[in-house]
C-alpha cells in the first residue's frame, strides 16, 4: 500500500511539473504576440505588412488546429477501445464464473466416480462390462475437465492483460485530455491575435475603391493558382472521369447553411464566382467527389485552400478553412476529410467557401450539389 501511495505521489508531481511548464509555455506565448501588436501599431504597418502578418497568424492556427483535430482523434480512438476492453472485461468474468461452476460439477463427479472398487472389479468378472463403462466415464470426464481447466487459465490469463490495458488506457486518457486543454488555450491565444491583426487590416481598406482593388488582386491569386494546379494536372498521369455525369449529385462538401451567392454582386464589378457555406469552425469539410489535390496552401484572400482536380478540366475549390488535412499530390475518395471549417483569408465568421471550374471557367456550385 505504502509504495502504490508513493508511486501516486510521484505521478501527481510528475503531471503537476509538466502543467506548470505548459502554462509558463503559454504566457511566453501570449507575451510575444502581444509585443507583436504592439509593434505593428507603433510601426504604423501599411496593408501589405497586414497582410502577412495576417497570413503567419492564420498558418500558425492551423498548425494548432490540425494537432488538435489529431488528438481529438486519438481521445474518440482511446474511449472506443476503453469500450471494447470493458465489454471483453465483463465477457471474459462471465465465463470464469461460469468455469468455475462446470468445474465444480466436473469435481463431484470425478469424487462420486472415485468411490468404485476397481479392484474387485476385475477379481469378478461378470461385473467387467460395468467396470469398462465406469473406466470411460471417468476418462470421458478427466478430459473434459483438463479441456475446462486449460480454458479457465486462458481466460483468466486474458482478464489480467485486458485490465492492464485498461488502466494504460485510462493513464493514456488523461494525458490526451491534458494535452487538448494545453492546445485549446493556444489556440484561443493565436485566434486573439489574428483578430487584433484583422481589425487593423479593415481599418487601412475602407473605400469602396480600396476594396474593389483588393478584391481583385485576390481573384487574381486564385486564378494563379488554378493555372498552376491545371499545369500541375496536365503533368500529372492519374486518369480522372471528371464531373459531366454528376451535375446536381455532388456530396455538399460540409453541414451548414448556403448562401447561394454565385453571379451576384460583390463589391463594384467584382461579381462571386463561388458560394458561401456557413458551418461551425472545426467542422469537417468533405471532397465533393474523388480526385487528386493540387494545390493546399495559404493564398491571399481565401485563407488556407485545397484544389482538387477531377479530371477532364473539372476542378473544386475549397477556402476559409482553418487547416489543410491534405497535401498536394494526395488523392482522396467521395466525401473524404480533407480540411476543417474555419475563418481564414480574413473572415469575420466560420464558413468555407466552395468554387466549381471546368477548364478555368467558374461554374454555379448550387447546380451541381446535391442540396
Amino acid at each position: 500500500m505504502k509504495l502504490c501511495a508513493i508511486i501516486l505521489c510521484l505521478c501527481a508531481s510528475s503531471w503537476a511539473c509538466a502543467q506548470t511548464q505548459e502554462q509558463a509555455k503559454l504566457a511566453q506565448l501570449q507575451a510575444e504576440l502581444k509585443a507583436r501588436q504592439a509593434a505593428l501599431a507603433t510601426n504604423k504597418a501599411n496593408a501589405e505588412e497586414l497582410q502577412e502578418a495576417l497570413k503567419q497568424s492564420e498558418l500558425e492556427i492551423a498548425k494548432v488546429a490540425k494537432a488538435l483535430n489529431q488528438t481529438d482523434s486519438s481521445l474518440s480512438e482511446n474511449r472506443s477501445q476503453q469500450k471494447t476492453l470493458k465489454t471483453e472485461q465483463q465477457s471474459l468474468k462471465e465465463a470464469i464464473l461460469k468455469q468455475q461452476s462446470l468445474l465444480a460439477g466436473q469435481l463431484r463427479s470425478a469424487f462420486m466416480a472415485g468411490n468404485y472398487d476397481y479392484a474387485k472389479m476385475l477379481f469378478y468378472q461378470d461385473e467387467a462390462s460395468s467396470f469398462e463403462r465406469v473406466i470411460t466415464y471417468y476418462q470421458y470426464l478427466s478430459k473434459a475437465r483438463v479441456k475446462t481447466i486449460s480454458r479457465f487459465k486462458n481466460n483468466v490469463a486474458r482478464l489480467e492483460e485486458v485490465t492492464a490495458e485498461l488502466v494504460e488506457k485510462a493513464n493514456a486518457l488523461t494525458d490526451l485530455l491534458a494535452e487538448q486543454k494545453q492546445q485549446r488555450d493556444v489556440l484561443l491565444t493565436r485566434q486573439k491575435d489574428r483578430e487584433q491583426t484583422l481589425k487593423k487590416l479593415n481599418q487601412k481598406i475602407t473605400s469602396d475603391a480600396a476594396k474593389v482593388t483588393t478584391l481583385k488582386q485576390n481573384e487574381e491569386a486564385l486564378v494563379r493558382a488554378i493555372e498552376e494546379a491545371k499545369k500541375r494536372a496536365a503533368a500529372a498521369k492519374t486518369v480522372l472521369a471528371g464531373l459531366s455525369g454528376y451535375k446536381g449529385k455532388l456530396l455538399k462538401p460540409t453541414n451548414g447553411r448556403v448562401r447561394k451567392l454565385f453571379g451576384t454582386r460583390r463589391q463594384g464589378q467584382v461579381r462571386w464566382k463561388g458560394i458561401i457555406i456557413e458551418g461551425s469552425e472545426g467542422s469537417a469539410v468533405r471532397a465533393v467527389s474523388h480526385g487528386r489535390v493540387l494545390y493546399s496552401d495559404w493564398l491571399r484572400g481565401f485563407g488556407l485552400v485545397t484544389i482538387i482536380d477531377h479530371g477532364k478540366g473539372y476542378m473544386s475549390v475549397y477556402g476559409h478553412n482553418q487547416a489543410l488535412l491534405k497535401q498536394a499530390g494526395d488523392t482522396v475518395a467521395d466525401g473524404e476529410t480533407i480540411a476543417l471549417v474555419g475563418q481564414s483569408g480574413g473572415q469575420s465568421y466560420p464558413n468555407l467557401y466552395f468554387e466549381i471550374r471546368h477548364k478555368g471557367k467558374a461554374l454555379n456550385p448550387s447546380q451541381w450539389l446535391d442540396i
